[in-house]
C-alpha cells in the first residue's frame, strides 16, 4: 500500500503528522513518534512574545498601570509564563534534527511586524525543513475594518517570505468573511501550504475569585467537520497544499481529510490523550481501510470527495444547510 504524500514540497511516507503541541518539547517523545510512523513533526511554537521577553520589554508593557484594574489584568499572561525563549527553541530544533530522520517543521506564532521575524532565518539556519506561521489575532477595536486585518496577515507573510527560502505554511482561523479569497491572497504572498484551523482557547471566568481562568478543551472528531468542509471547497480552486489540524483522532478521520483534499492530517489531542503509539494504530487501520475499499494509494483517494471532483457539490454548499435543518427530528417525536 502506497501511503506517501506531498506537503510543502516535502515527500512524506504517509499523511499523518503530529501538529504543534507539548509533545514536541521532549526529544525522546519525538523519537518515539517517528518510530510509531509519524511522517513529519511540527515543533511547538516560538511566540513573538517570548522573543520580546528575552529583550526584557514585554513584562513592563503588560504590568504598567495594572494596579488600576487588578481583576482584568488576569486576561493577560505573566511574562514568567514564557519559559522557552528563542535560544532554547533553536537549540531544541538542532537537537531534533540530529535525532530524527523525518522532516521537522518549525513554528512561529505572531502577528505584529517587527524584528522578531528575523528568528525565521535562525530557524532556517538551525535546519528546519519548513516553517509553519501561526497567526493569532483577535480584532477587538470596533473601528478596525476586516480589510485592514487581512492586509496585516498578507504583509506579515510577505515580510517572512523575504526573510527565508524555506517552504511556509500558514495556520489560519476560520473567521474570515471570504475565506477562499483570503487563502488565495496568502498563496499569492508566498504560502506553499495552508493549515486549517487554528483553535482559539477562550478564557473562562472564575466568579468566586473574580479572575479570568485559562481553559483548554482537547478536540473531538466532531470538530473535523469545519476544516473538512473548507478544504473540500478550496481543493483544486486554490493552488496550494492543505493540512487539516483539528479533529483528527482515528483512521476514518484521516480518510475523510484526504477525501476532502488534504495532503496531510495533523494530530495532537488524540496523542495527548492516548499516547504516541496511536500513530502506529491509526496508520495500520488506514492501510486496512484502503485495502478493504480497493485503493492502492493515498494519492488515489486525495480530493475524491472535494467540490471539484464530487458529483454532489451542493453537499458542501448552502443546500446542505437547508437539508440538515429540514431533516432534523426532535427526540420527543422519534418514538
Amino acid at each position: 500500500m502506497d501511503l506517501s504524500t506531498h506537503y510543502l514540497g516535502l515527500n512524506l511516507k504517509n499523511p499523518l503528522v503530529p501538529s504543534a503541541s507539548p509533545l514536541s518539547r521532549d526529544i525522546q517523545t519525538m523519537v518515539e513518534l517517528e518510530e510509531a510512523g509519524a511522517a513529519a513533526i511540527v515543533l511547538y511554537s516560538l511566540f513573538e512574545e517570548e522573543i520580546f521577553v528575552a529583550d526584557n520589554s514585554l513584562d513592563e508593557s503588560l504590568t504598567v498601570g495594572s494596579e488600576a484594574y487588578a481583576e482584568a489584568i488576569s486576561y493577560l499572561p505573566e511574562a514568567l509564563f514564557y519559559q522557552t525563549g528563542p535560544d532554547s527553541y533553536l537549540d531544541h530544533l538542532r537537537r531534533a534534527k540530529e535525532e530524527l530522520s523525518i522532516p521537522v517543521i518549525g513554528s512561529l506564532n505572531g502577528i505584529s511586524p517587527g524584528g522578531w521575524l528575523r528568528y525565521a532565518q535562525e530557524i532556517e539556519s538551525a535546519g528546519a525543513d519548513a516553517l509553519e506561521l501561526n497567526m493569532y489575532y483577535l480584532p477587538t477595536d470596533p473601528h478596525l475594518p476586516g480589510s485592514v486585518v487581512e492586509d496585516m496577515y498578507v504583509e506579515l507573510l510577505r515580510e517572512l517570505r523575504r526573510q527565508i527560502r524555506l517552504p511556509i505554511a500558514v495556520k489560519l482561523s476560520p473567521f474570515f468573511s471570504a475565506l477562499p479569497h483570503m487563502a488565495r491572497r496568502l498563496v499569492g504572498a508566498g504560502a506553499q501550504g495552508l493549515v486549517l484551523f487554528n483553535r482559539f482557547y477562550q478564557p473562562d471566568i472564575d466568579v468566586e475569585n473574580l479572575r479570568a481562568e485559562p481553559s483548554l478543551d482537547l478536540s473531538t472528531s466532531a470538530e473535523l467537520r469545519l476544516p473538512l468542509r473548507w478544504v473540500a471547497l478550496m481543493y483544486d480552486r486554490v493552488d496550494t497544499s492543505f493540512a487539516i489540524s483539528t479533529g483528527i483522532h482515528n483512521a476514518e478521520d484521516v480518510v475523510k481529510g484526504l477525501m476532502a483534499g488534504a495532503s496531510v492530517t495533523m494530530m495532537a489531542s488524540e496523542l495527548l490523550m492516548n499516547g504516541v503509539n496511536r500513530v502506529a494504530q491509526v496508520l495500520q487501520n488506514l492501510e486496512t481501510w484502503l485495502d478493504v475499499h480497493e485503493y492502492e494509494s493515498v494519492a488515489q483517494l486525495t480530493g475524491s470527495m472535494s467540490v471539484a471532483h464530487s458529483g454532489q457539490p451542493a453537499a458542501f454548499e448552502r443546500a446542505n444547510y437547508m437539508r440538515v435543518l429540514g431533516s432534523f427530528v426532535p427526540s420527543s417525536k422519534r418514538e
